[in-house]
């Protein structure tokens, strides 16, 4: 009997040790962020077994995620939900239930979910959750991006699956099909789905001829530059649930390659081509952060770059074909706009639509939300940067219990709020 309490203590004693992280005090809620924390570290680890074994890869296991919040888009009495196709690309169009005859034009919102463009689907409860919010308090149609993920399908497809989807939506018979208002359309989306977003309203507001302009683009703790991958914030939050550094860093190669040779100098910060380096003032949070974000760091420049002579503009990179024949093509990769909005040229910047920008303190990519803020301000856009002492990357999905969090509840407010207030 003695043994068996004894054995039991121990297994309390190294559970909780497992479950338990120094969460800064600022932080709510400290003990279920912990425990949800656990899931998904246990999760990576059996993910990272799994490859080590070769039984299925890395992001295939995390996969699990999505599957387990998956549910099937359905009409209710309030919104009328449809799976439809857009150019070749998936989505999942919301509507107001009660239509009748009505042919008031509504605004729109075309959602871009996240999951470091290897995980996620329109389809998760809680992304299902908020389209359903916006319908009805927007009186909006909500288009959700159902697009191609790496690592089976690689930079630029997501985007590229993006962008068709969104310009298909934007052609005038569409529009009037779904009865929305094209003087007040947003893009909007969550870390990978916030960078889509941004790199979305960037490249509409270059081609020529398009005739619909976006009015506001939202991004939600967006991930926007990989040149710089030790900014203060990538420090201070190395190890913060629900994104620690080495996490992201994996997301960031794999977006772009399989090959483990860019993870490994990612996770150094040595992954610049020399071709980027005149791209790195872009990026140099010196000048970009301001200083209560930038604390007791230091700014030095990534080391490959430093010695590296000045190049020509970034180029667009078709980085989906096969590396083999040029294993530098996804270090060059990193420096094209679609997949690092901040290093849009300043002039790409001033016919941006406004902007809201969400970031979190606890968050490796605080930062790069922050730097975008300040450029796009400099540029003359309209910017209101939201910023969540308390947060932590990815609380605006944790709205379904037992993973149901206060302070996301705050955020979704504040952030439909802008919506209504702004578009």
């Amino acid at each position: 009997m003695r043994s068996n309490c004894t054995i039991a203590f121990l297994l309390v004693v190294i559970g909780a040790y497992y479950v338990y992280l120094p969460i800064p005090g600022e932080i709510e809620q400290k003990w279920k962020l912990m425990i949800t924390d656990s899931f998904f570290r246990s999760l990576s680890h059996l993910a990272d077994f799994s490859e080590l074994l070769g039984l299925k890869d890395y992001m295939g296991v995390m996969m699990l995620i999505t599957v387990m919040e998956t549910v099937a888009p359905a009409t209710d009495r309030r919104v009328r939900v449809t799976e439809e196709v857009f150019d070749g690309v998936d989505v999942v169009v919301y509507r107001p239930g009660q239509q009748g005859g009505s042919r008031e034009l509504r605004r729109a919102v075309i959602y871009l979910h996240g999951g470091g463009w290897c995980l996620g689907s329109s389809r998760m409860e809680p992304y299902d959750l908020l389209a359903r919010k916006m319908v009805v308090e927007l009186n909006a149609v909500v288009i959700s991006v159902e697009y191609r993920l790496a690592p089976a399908h690689p930079f630029p497809a997501p985007f590229e699956d993006v962008y068709r989807g969104v310009r298909y939506f934007l052609r005038d018979r569409v529009l009037a099909r779904y009865s929305v208002d094209p003087t007040r359309i947003a893009v909007s989306g969550d870390s990978a789905g916030g960078n889509l977003a941004a790199a979305v309203a960037q490249k509409l507001q270059q081609e020529p001829g398009q005739q619909v302009a976006l009015k506001a683009q939202a991004l939600l703790y967006p991930v926007l530059q990989a040149l710089d991958l030790n900014t203060p914030s990538y420090r201070q939050n190395q190890d913060m649930p629900i994104l620690p550094r080495t996490l992201m860093v994996r997301f960031w190669s794999e977006y772009f390659t399989s090959d483990k040779t860019l993870f490994h100098a990612m996770m150094t910060n040595s992954h610049n081509h020399p071709e980027n380096a005149h791209l790195l003032k872009f990026v140099n949070w010196s000048s970009h952060l301001p200083e209560s974000f930038r604390g007791a760091y230091r700014y030095s420049a990534p080391e490959a770059a430093a010695a590296a002579g000045a190049g020509g503009a970034a180029a667009e990179v078709p980085v989906s074909v096969p590396t083999g024949a040029d294993p530098s093509r996804p270090f060059r990769a990193v420096a094209d706009p679609r997949a690092s909005p901040l290093l849009a040229q300043d002039g790409g910047l001033r016919l941006l639509p406004k902007a809201y920008i969400l970031t979190c303190e606890y968050d490796v990519l605080r930062d790069d939300g922050v730097m975008y803020a300040t450029r796009l301000r400099g540029a003359g856009v309209n910017v209101t940067h939201r910023h969540y002492a308390a947060g932590f990357h990815g609380a605006l999905m944790f709205t379904v219990w037992p993973a149901d969090f206060q302070i996301a509840h705050r955020m979704t407010e504040d952030y439909v709020g802008w919506l209504r207030e702004n578009l």
